[in-house]
């Protein structure tokens, strides 16, 4: 068997033979250990403040207006829907709303003008 060197003796020893091997401070010690409540004295500028607030701010608003033309679009749709119901009340399978252009019949081409050799 080969000889092994441990803790710098030769081959297999008894535990009490061998030195005494204890971890302790470096040379000079530890450094100390810094546990003081530290607040830093500086953080975002005025300036930055002011303008994440009123970047958030103005895109609220943007929201705020974009909800205010879908709702005035909605109100003047069913005003519009309204409207084709009380014009067209009297046109037999007549569908409020429906789309007029995939109604399964063939309809001239509305160019403007008057064509009477298609009809």
């Amino acid at each position: 068997m080969t000889e092994a060197m441990i803790r710098k003796k030769p081959g297999m020893a008894s535990v009490k033979d061998m030195p005494l091997l204890q971890d302790g401070p470096p040379p000079g010690g530890f450094a100390p250990v810094r546990y003081a409540r530290r607040i830093s004295n500086t953080g975002p500028s005025a300036m930055a403040i002011f303008l994440t607030v009123s970047g958030a701010f103005a895109w609220g608003m943007y929201q705020v207006g974009q909800g205010n033309k879908i709702r005035r679009f909605v109100s003047e749709w069913k005003k519009y829907l309204d409207y084709e119901a009380d014009v067209m009340k009297d046109v037999p399978g007549w569908k409020v709303g429906e789309n007029v252009y995939n109604s399964g019949r063939w309809m001239p081409p509305a160019t403007g003008e008057l064509r009477p050799d298609v009809w």
